[in-house]
């Protein structure tokens, strides 16, 4: 995976031409781009989303799905029609808001248990370059000093540590979505990690609700991150690693493609070189999360329906701080696999 020393192998650069709204437009891509990338392009020069676009002249017949590789393609120099109408300012679904979480989707996939196949995603020429994006791209200020020595644990919230739908809704107080024994086990595994929150959510509504719940700017004996970070230049800060840092990743589910986004690690690490895989955990609800770096995650059962008895018995928590207090102690977390977590919850039981 790439880091800061490291050089990206050159790729040929495919300019394209097209025509939109009796305009000219020009767009490059690279070999290892994909469908998927041709279209956020398109997006990003009119506005006009993916689901709208319709492209005539590209390729002969129907455009291949999103996970194909442009420089499969053979569109060199080519020039197309763009037929689609811009988003504006129209009434959307409440689904749709950009600022709802982005988890709705239960699919998901375990790569720890085929690392050949975690390891063409890793090295894939396309996936190195996204995360050298993201880490250049990233504005960081840091907000509370990282201890000397400390591990970092990497964590989820939607459905990992709170139920989000009652969240989301209003139909819940805050407090009461929160997965029982939240800030007990925050203070539990403190001691020896570095917290810090990467949510699939976007932090426009959920950075207030984490103060409500008093993971934030309260007296508990526990800091959340350590550091605030933007990806763009204006200094619109946001608190945590939101869905801005992540990007879509094409990989395989039960033999069939799969497109979704990934959280990597190595942007964490190539701003902070005192964490890598040796010190490095990351716990999830979502598998996928970890296709770049499954040996680092961790998945826990989904926290649903926080209003039921069953899940106010939940004790996911208190065995997940036990745990990580156990392993705390070795020198590197890479030779652990993190599934035996499963063994020592049936040993807590």
């Amino acid at each position: 995976m790439y880091n800061l020393k490291d050089e990206i192998i050159p790729e040929t650069k495919i300019p394209l031409t097209f025509k939109w709204s009796g305009r000219e437009y020009k767009v490059d891509l690279l070999g290892s781009d994909r469908v998927y990338d041709l279209k956020t392009s398109l997006m990003s020069l009119t506005k006009v989303p993916p689901e709208r676009q319709k492209i005539l002249g590209l390729v002969k017949g129907k455009l291949p799905p999103d996970q194909e590789k442009i420089a499969d393609l053979r569109i060199t120099g080519k020039s197309f029609t763009l037929v689609g109408t811009p988003e504006g300012d129209e009434i959307k679904d409440p689904s749709k808001l950009e600022f709802l979480p982005d988890v709705v989707n239960d699919l998901d996939v375990d790569f720890t248990d085929n690392p050949a196949a975690a390891a063409v995603y890793k090295n894939d020429q396309r996936n190195i370059r996204k995360v050298k994006e993201a880490t250049e791209k990233l504005h960081i200020n840091i907000i509370h000093p990282l201890r000397d020595g400390k591990r970092l644990l990497v964590l989820d919230i939607d459905y990992t540590i709170l139920d989000t739908k009652p969240l989301t809704s209003g139909s819940l107080p805050p407090a009461e979505c929160a997965r029982p024994g939240l800030h007990e086990f925050l203070e539990a595994i403190y001691p020896y990690y570095d917290i810090c929150i990467w949510s699939q959510t976007s932090w426009i509504w959920l950075e207030a609700k984490l103060v409500e719940l008093g993971m934030v700017g309260s007296t508990r004996n526990y800091q959340v991150l350590f550091l605030r970070l933007t990806s763009t230049p204006d200094f619109i800060w946001y608190d945590f690693l939101d869905k801005t840092c992540m990007f879509t990743v094409f990989t395989e589910r039960n033999g069939q493609p799969y497109a979704h986004h990934v959280k990597a690690l190595q942007i964490i690490w190539n701003h902070f070189s005192q964490f890598s895989a040796k010190n490095t955990i990351h716990v999830d609800d979502l598998s996928r999360n970890f296709a770049l770096n499954p040996n680092e995650g961790l998945k826990i059962h989904a926290f649903k329906n926080a209003h039921t008895e069953q899940a106010q018995a939940d004790r996911e928590l208190h065995k997940l701080a036990r745990y990580m207090v156990h392993i705390a102690a070795i020198e590197d977390f890479r030779t652990l696999r993190h599934k035996a977590f499963n063994i020592f919850k049936d040993l807590e039981a």
